[in-house]
Protein backbone atom coordinates (compact mmCIF):
# COMPACT_ATOMS: atom_id res chain seq x y z
CA UNK A 1 0.00 0.00 0.00
CA UNK A 2 2.91 2.33 0.64
CA UNK A 3 3.91 2.40 -3.03
CA UNK A 4 0.33 3.05 -4.15
CA UNK A 5 -0.15 5.90 -1.71
CA UNK A 6 3.21 7.37 -2.67
CA UNK A 7 2.17 7.51 -6.34
CA UNK A 8 -1.32 8.84 -5.59
CA UNK A 9 0.09 11.49 -3.28
CA UNK A 10 2.46 12.56 -6.03
CA UNK A 11 -0.41 12.83 -8.53
CA UNK A 12 -2.32 15.07 -6.13
CA UNK A 13 0.44 17.66 -5.96
CA UNK A 14 -0.10 20.90 -7.93
CA UNK A 15 1.78 21.44 -11.16
CA UNK A 16 5.34 22.67 -10.71
CA UNK A 17 7.46 23.12 -13.88
CA UNK A 18 10.61 23.00 -11.78
CA UNK A 19 9.61 19.59 -10.39
CA UNK A 20 7.79 17.89 -13.27
CA UNK A 21 5.97 14.59 -12.77
CA UNK A 22 6.68 12.23 -15.64
CA UNK A 23 5.25 8.78 -16.29
CA UNK A 24 7.36 6.17 -18.07
CA UNK A 25 6.44 2.85 -19.65
CA UNK A 26 7.23 0.72 -22.67
CA UNK A 27 5.66 -1.66 -25.16
CA UNK A 28 6.63 -3.45 -28.35
CA UNK A 29 5.37 -3.47 -31.92
CA UNK A 30 5.90 -6.32 -34.35
CA UNK A 31 6.75 -5.15 -37.85
CA UNK A 32 4.63 -6.95 -40.46
CA UNK A 33 4.94 -6.53 -44.22
CA UNK A 34 2.23 -7.59 -46.68
CA UNK A 35 3.22 -10.31 -49.14
CA UNK A 36 0.66 -8.88 -51.55
CA UNK A 37 -0.24 -5.24 -52.08
CA UNK A 38 -3.66 -4.66 -50.46
CA UNK A 39 -6.44 -3.46 -52.76
CA UNK A 40 -7.90 0.01 -52.11
CA UNK A 41 -10.89 -0.16 -49.79
CA UNK A 42 -14.31 0.82 -51.19
CA UNK A 43 -15.81 4.04 -49.82
CA UNK A 44 -17.00 3.73 -46.22
CA UNK A 45 -15.44 0.27 -45.92
CA UNK A 46 -12.50 -0.65 -43.66
CA UNK A 47 -9.20 -1.64 -45.22
CA UNK A 48 -8.87 -5.41 -45.54
CA UNK A 49 -5.56 -7.23 -45.20
CA UNK A 50 -4.50 -10.47 -46.80
CA UNK A 51 -3.97 -13.12 -44.13
CA UNK A 52 -0.40 -13.75 -45.35
CA UNK A 53 2.39 -11.47 -44.18
CA UNK A 54 6.12 -11.40 -43.54
CA UNK A 55 7.62 -10.80 -40.10
CA UNK A 56 10.17 -8.00 -40.12
CA UNK A 57 11.21 -8.08 -36.49
CA UNK A 58 10.04 -6.23 -33.39
CA UNK A 59 10.74 -2.74 -32.11
CA UNK A 60 10.47 -1.35 -28.61
CA UNK A 61 8.60 1.86 -27.82
CA UNK A 62 9.45 3.92 -24.75
CA UNK A 63 6.63 6.26 -23.73
CA UNK A 64 7.21 9.29 -21.53
CA UNK A 65 4.39 11.63 -20.63
CA UNK A 66 3.73 14.58 -18.35
CA UNK A 67 -0.05 14.48 -17.95
CA UNK A 68 -0.38 17.84 -16.21
CA UNK A 69 1.39 19.57 -19.10
CA UNK A 70 -0.37 17.66 -21.88
CA UNK A 71 2.97 16.40 -23.23
CA UNK A 72 4.19 13.00 -24.31
CA UNK A 73 7.14 11.54 -26.24
CA UNK A 74 7.61 8.13 -27.85
CA UNK A 75 11.06 6.77 -28.67
CA UNK A 76 11.41 3.79 -31.00
CA UNK A 77 14.40 1.58 -30.22
CA UNK A 78 15.67 -1.79 -31.33
CA UNK A 79 16.08 -3.06 -27.77
CA UNK A 80 14.92 -2.25 -24.23
CA UNK A 81 18.07 -2.97 -22.27
CA UNK A 82 19.46 -1.15 -19.25
CA UNK A 83 21.55 0.95 -21.61
CA UNK A 84 18.49 1.92 -23.66
CA UNK A 85 16.68 2.95 -20.47
CA UNK A 86 19.70 4.97 -19.35
CA UNK A 87 19.78 6.92 -22.61
CA UNK A 88 16.09 7.77 -22.21
CA UNK A 89 16.87 9.16 -18.76
CA UNK A 90 19.77 11.19 -20.13
CA UNK A 91 17.49 12.64 -22.83
CA UNK A 92 14.85 13.46 -20.23
CA UNK A 93 17.34 15.33 -18.04
CA UNK A 94 19.35 17.12 -20.73
CA UNK A 95 16.90 17.70 -23.58
CA UNK A 96 13.39 17.83 -22.16
CA UNK A 97 13.91 19.30 -18.68
CA UNK A 98 17.34 20.97 -18.52
CA UNK A 99 16.01 23.65 -16.15
CA UNK A 100 14.21 21.30 -13.76
CA UNK A 101 15.39 20.97 -10.18
CA UNK A 102 14.27 17.36 -10.06
CA UNK A 103 12.18 15.09 -12.28
CA UNK A 104 9.75 12.87 -10.38
CA UNK A 105 9.41 9.71 -12.42
CA UNK A 106 6.57 7.19 -12.06
CA UNK A 107 7.41 3.75 -13.45
CA UNK A 108 7.07 0.05 -12.76
CA UNK A 109 9.56 -2.30 -11.11
CA UNK A 110 11.13 -3.79 -14.23
CA UNK A 111 14.74 -4.68 -13.50
CA UNK A 112 16.02 -2.21 -16.10
CA UNK A 113 14.15 0.70 -14.48
CA UNK A 114 16.79 1.44 -11.87
CA UNK A 115 19.38 4.12 -11.25
CA UNK A 116 21.96 1.32 -11.50
CA UNK A 117 21.23 1.15 -15.23
CA UNK A 118 22.86 4.57 -15.62
CA UNK A 119 26.14 3.05 -14.50
CA UNK A 120 25.82 0.38 -17.20
CA UNK A 121 25.74 3.07 -19.88
CA UNK A 122 27.87 5.96 -18.64
CA UNK A 123 31.00 6.78 -16.70
CA UNK A 124 30.36 7.11 -12.93
CA UNK A 125 30.47 10.91 -12.99
CA UNK A 126 27.89 11.15 -15.77
CA UNK A 127 25.69 8.46 -14.26
CA UNK A 128 25.67 10.25 -10.91
CA UNK A 129 24.93 13.61 -12.55
CA UNK A 130 21.82 12.17 -14.22
CA UNK A 131 20.73 10.21 -11.14
CA UNK A 132 20.80 13.34 -8.97
CA UNK A 133 18.15 14.91 -11.21
CA UNK A 134 15.78 11.92 -11.01
CA UNK A 135 13.41 10.83 -8.25
CA UNK A 136 11.94 7.37 -8.83
CA UNK A 137 8.40 6.52 -7.67
CA UNK A 138 7.54 2.88 -8.32
CA UNK A 139 4.05 1.52 -8.78
CA UNK A 140 3.25 -1.45 -6.51
CA UNK A 141 3.58 -5.02 -7.71
CA UNK A 142 0.49 -5.92 -9.74
CA UNK A 143 -0.40 -2.21 -9.67
CA UNK A 144 1.01 -0.98 -12.97
CA UNK A 145 -2.48 0.40 -13.76
CA UNK A 146 -1.54 3.26 -11.44
CA UNK A 147 0.96 4.43 -14.06
CA UNK A 148 -0.72 6.99 -16.31
CA UNK A 149 1.71 6.10 -19.08
CA UNK A 150 -0.39 2.95 -19.55
CA UNK A 151 -3.29 5.20 -20.58
CA UNK A 152 -1.08 6.87 -23.19
CA UNK A 153 0.03 3.45 -24.42
CA UNK A 154 -3.59 2.38 -24.79
CA UNK A 155 -4.40 5.48 -26.84
CA UNK A 156 -1.27 5.01 -28.93
CA UNK A 157 -2.24 1.39 -29.64
CA UNK A 158 -5.77 2.34 -30.73
CA UNK A 159 -4.95 5.43 -32.75
CA UNK A 160 -1.60 4.55 -34.29
CA UNK A 161 -0.49 0.94 -33.87
CA UNK A 162 -3.70 -0.94 -34.72
CA UNK A 163 -2.56 -1.93 -38.23
CA UNK A 164 0.34 -3.56 -40.01
CA UNK A 165 3.48 -1.45 -40.08
CA UNK A 166 6.26 -2.96 -42.21
CA UNK A 167 9.43 -1.02 -41.35
CA UNK A 168 11.10 0.86 -38.51
CA UNK A 169 11.19 4.02 -40.62
CA UNK A 170 7.42 3.96 -41.18
CA UNK A 171 6.83 3.14 -37.51
CA UNK A 172 8.87 6.19 -36.48
CA UNK A 173 6.99 8.42 -38.94
CA UNK A 174 3.60 7.22 -37.72
CA UNK A 175 4.50 7.53 -34.04
CA UNK A 176 6.02 10.98 -34.56
CA UNK A 177 2.89 12.23 -36.30
CA UNK A 178 0.69 10.85 -33.52
CA UNK A 179 2.91 12.45 -30.87
CA UNK A 180 2.89 15.83 -32.62
CA UNK A 181 -0.90 15.84 -32.91
CA UNK A 182 -1.46 14.87 -29.27
CA UNK A 183 1.04 17.47 -28.06
CA UNK A 184 -0.49 20.17 -30.28
CA UNK A 185 -3.87 19.40 -28.69
CA UNK A 186 -2.18 19.37 -25.24
CA UNK A 187 -4.27 16.30 -24.47
CA UNK A 188 -4.33 15.71 -20.73
CA UNK A 189 -5.29 12.79 -18.51
CA UNK A 190 -7.94 13.60 -15.93
CA UNK A 191 -6.81 11.37 -13.08
CA UNK A 192 -9.39 11.18 -10.29
CA UNK A 193 -8.39 8.18 -8.19
CA UNK A 194 -7.18 9.55 -4.86
CA UNK A 195 -5.74 8.15 -1.64
CA UNK A 196 -9.11 8.50 0.11
CA UNK A 197 -10.85 6.55 -2.66
CA UNK A 198 -8.13 3.90 -2.52
CA UNK A 199 -8.64 3.46 1.22
CA UNK A 200 -12.39 3.10 0.72
CA UNK A 201 -12.46 0.88 -2.36
CA UNK A 202 -9.36 -1.19 -1.62
CA UNK A 203 -9.91 -1.51 2.10
CA UNK A 204 -9.18 -5.23 2.27
CA UNK A 205 -5.37 -4.96 1.92
CA UNK A 206 -5.30 -2.34 4.68
CA UNK A 207 -5.08 -3.53 8.29
CA UNK A 208 -8.35 -3.18 10.19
Amino acid sequence: MAAMEDVLDLYAEPYDPKRPKVNFDETSKQLLADKHTPLPAPPDQPLRYDYTYEREGTRNLFVLCEPQAGWRHVAVTEHRTKVDFAHQMQWLVDERYPEAEVIRLVLDNLNTHKAASLYEAFAPEEARRIAKKLEFHYTPKHGSWLNMAEIELSILARQCLDRRIPTEAILKEEVSAWEARRNHEQARINWRFSINEARQKLHRPYPS
